[in-house]
């Protein structure tokens, strides 16, 4: 039988609220702009002793500078813009790393999210470019990353480097299950866009497919992601720790 871990993308409530009902978060802050690492210090401290934090990697590392996303966050980096996002096999996307590890450490955090924007597609520069960044990347032990590829990635590359390099595939299981096996990591984007809301029988299915693994995230971000994770929690009340 499936461990089921089941929380939301981001502190919907306060975070007293939140750690009183559910003990997973995957943090969201950290990919617009790095906090402190003190406040990453004073939620570990916050939550209870066996409390789980996931968070997503800072975008510097996954994102052009392009991306609307940066000037949502008011980010401005030192050095050429070209040598930030796409997993570039530079000193400053190395760095941005490094500032990543740091917050995780933080936050004891169990898995980072490598959340990609749909323009970074298979190409033969992007392949070698992500291949390279997890050849480099310095990973404390206990860590896990999860990469969450979006657009037409073949499955056997995604398989192929999810195997090669122990990572996890992060997928939206209602666009597609995971291409590796082992550990799930799903985020839950809403079958139709973030104003969705799932049904008894969406999450009776999305229970159904944890069970192909021996451990599942469920991890909740549309609009009823609090009121979706709850209902889902009691459905699988028996199958989650």
């Amino acid at each position: 039988m499936a461990t089921i871990r089941i929380g939301c993308c981001g502190f919907v409530r306060s975070r007293a609220e939140y750690f009183a009902q559910f003990d997973l978060v995957e943090v969201q802050q950290t990919f617009y702009k790095l906090p402190q690492v003190e406040t990453a210090r004073r939620w570990r401290q916050e939550a209870p002793p066996a409390f789980e934090f996931t968070m997503k990697a800072w975008q510097a590392i996954t994102h052009d500078p392009s991306s609307p996303t940066y000037r949502k966050a008011g980010l401005q980096l030192p050095g050429p813009a070209e040598h930030y996002g796409f997993f570039r096999p530079t000193d400053e996307v190395m760095t941005a790393w490094e500032r990543t590890l740091e917050i995780a450490g933080a936050l004891q955090a169990s898995i980072v999210v490598l959340q990609c924007p749909a323009r970074f597609t298979p190409t033969p520069e992007h392949i070698r470019n992500i291949r390279q960044f997890l050849e480099r990347a310095r990973r404390p032990a206990g860590l896990r990353l999860a990469w969450e590829p979006r657009g037409e990635w073949p499955r056997e590359i995604i398989a192929g480097i999810c195997r090669e390099y122990d990572v996890i595939h992060a997928v939206d299981p209602f666009q597609g299950l995971p291409a590796a096996d082992g550990t799930a990591y799903f985020r839950l984007h809403g079958r139709t866009g973030y104003r969705y809301q799932y049904t008894d029988e969406d999450l009776e299915q999305l229970a159904a497919w944890c069970q192909g693994f021996a451990k599942a995230y469920c991890m909740f971000n549309n609009i009823s992601m609090w009121e979706d994770a709850l209902r889902f929690r009691r459905l699988t009340a028996g199958d989650s720790a």
